[in-house]
């Protein structure tokens, strides 16, 4: 398997080459030559594994330059009912017959993108073991990127961590998450803006190729490719535990802000899982419902991303759309960067005049060609996310967080008769006390050892949304610690 990317200008590279970078050179995505195809046959195989071996089954296709021991390995010790609470991993839960929330937050973090993360933290360490070297990831977060990262990473020597996020933007649950982490290898950045602001800075970072070369700048956003590939399992897992036989087909709603979650499953779909509908919820953040409603892709500015109560979905300007365009595209990079020109650059660079920041497909034969990708959109609001928590609390006895609810909202507005609709669970509701409490009457369980976290000292610095502030404090902070 080797990895080009979207944009044209990288030449093929094996697994460990892009594992540890984020842009590719050309300021694109890294994405596989080819899906590799599973048919009826090895679906029915796949059936009956655990996760650890359903996660090594499908991520060696995608990592098969690592020896097949060592992968094994690698997964296997990721994996384990210690760090997700149970040997399932990703338990199924049953809201009734047809209707199913696939947990996957029981991790360190209390997250789904733990399920990556620690994947990814394991990699990271294998390679740089294996080459005597060192990583400074940059990352950006909403809200759960980051302590998902910085808990895969703390007190791993080879490895620091610098994380954005927007000041006073997330849950202080989330904040206290990592901001009182105390390890001398995490460095927690508040940035005074939104979370696009924070991106842009990751980017504008990742595109300073000298800079990134002397630092060894890596990413853990899902702009790295090895997030994705990890992700994709729990689809597979969840529609094995939501149907009896590999002829069925199932739909998916995912909670979404920067098309990391669904593009998984827009893969796992490409790679022949029976996927019918992959719902796309947004909140009051709706440039993807927007898009796939009308065809027209419109990142919002600063100004206009709204501080919503499902707040790691606040993402106005979504990363890895450019790889589900690179597909719709028949994977014609040419036309993927004059599409991105136009959205970071404005100009005359959009398909039907939209304006400076945007395109427009509608009216194209792309257009047309979207329904092939089974992918369907909706928008929740702060209303609509408390009248579902609380109405699948009453109804099912089953507390969700603000982001699940956004999903379940969406999810059941294109629920079809005879097909298993499975809702992915982004968070434990704990994470957002104050939304569950207005929606229920009552404060969410909290699991032990989060008893006291919003008290913990914390540590972290503020700075303005710029790129050269931060290549700065990472400069200062590496050239100190190795003095």
């Amino acid at each position: 398997m080797r990895y080009i990317s979207t944009r044209g200008g990288m030449p093929p590279k094996k697994f460990s080459k892009i594992l540890l970078g984020g842009l590719a050179p050309d300021g694109g995505l890294a994405m596989p030559e080819a899906y590799p195809k599973i048919d009826f046959r090895e679906l029915e195989k796949l059936r009956e594994l655990s996760y650890s071996d359903l996660a090594f089954e499908i991520i060696s296709h995608f990592a098969d330059d690592i020896p097949a021991p060592d992968l094994r390995d690698i997964i296997s010790r990721t994996y384990t009912a210690e760090s997700f609470q149970s040997d399932e991993i990703t338990p199924l839960t049953t809201l009734e017959p047809g209707l199913y929330v696939l947990g996957l937050s029981n991790g360190p973090t209390l997250a789904f993108k733990d399920l990556a993360m620690q994947l990814l933290g394991n990699l990271f360490e294998y390679v740089l073991e294996k080459t005597g070297d060192h990583l400074n990831i940059l990352g950006a977060t909403s809200g759960d990127t980051g302590p998902s990262a910085e808990y895969a990473m703390r007190g791993k020597r080879s490895i620091k961590v610098f994380m954005l996020s927007p000041q006073g933007k997330m849950s202080r649950f989330q904040t206290a998450q990592m901001f009182s982490l105390q390890d001398p290898n995490i460095f927690n950045i508040a940035v005074r803006g939104v979370f696009d602001d924070c991106q842009d800075i990751v980017k504008a970072v990742s595109n300073d190729y000298a800079f990134k070369q002397k630092f060894r700048i890596g990413t853990v956003n899902s702009i790295n490719w090895a997030r994705i590939a990890a992700q994709i399992v729990y689809y597979f897992k969840g529609y094995f535990a939501a149907t009896r036989s590999s002829s069925e087909q199932v739909s998916f709603a995912v909670p979404s802000g920067n098309f990391g979650n669904i593009c998984a499953g827009h893969i796992a779909r490409m790679m022949g899982l029976p996927i019918r509908k992959l719902i796309l919820a947004t909140n009051e953040n709706d440039v993807l419902d927007e898009f796939f409603r009308t065809g027209s892709y419109r990142p919002r500015t600063t100004e206009e991303t709204l501080h919503t109560s499902s707040p790691s979905m606040d993402i106005s300007k979504a990363s890895n759309f450019e790889r589900f365009i690179f597909d719709l595209t028949g994977r014609n990079a040419g036309r993927v960067k004059e599409l991105w020109r136009a959205v970071e650059k404005g100009g005359d660079g959009t398909v039907n005049g939209a304006g400076s920041g945007a395109f427009d497909l509608a009216g194209t034969p792309l257009w047309e060609k979207v329904k092939e990708f089974g992918l369907v959109s909706g928008t929740s609001n702060h209303a609509a996310r408390i009248a579902t928590i609380r109405r699948i609390h009453e109804q099912y006895g089953v507390l969700v967080d603000p982001h699940t609810a956004d999903g379940l909202k969406v999810g059941l507005e294109y629920r079809e008769a005879g097909i298993p609709l499975i809702c992915l669970e982004t968070a434990l509701p704990v994470k957002f006390s104050d939304s569950i409490i207005e929606a229920v009457g009552e404060e969410p369980a909290r699991p032990a050892g989060y008893e006291n976290i919003e008290n913990l000292p914390q540590r972290y610095v503020v700075m303005n949304a710029d790129a050269d502030a931060v290549k700065a404090f990472i400069t200062e902070q590496v050239e100190q610690r190795n003095a």
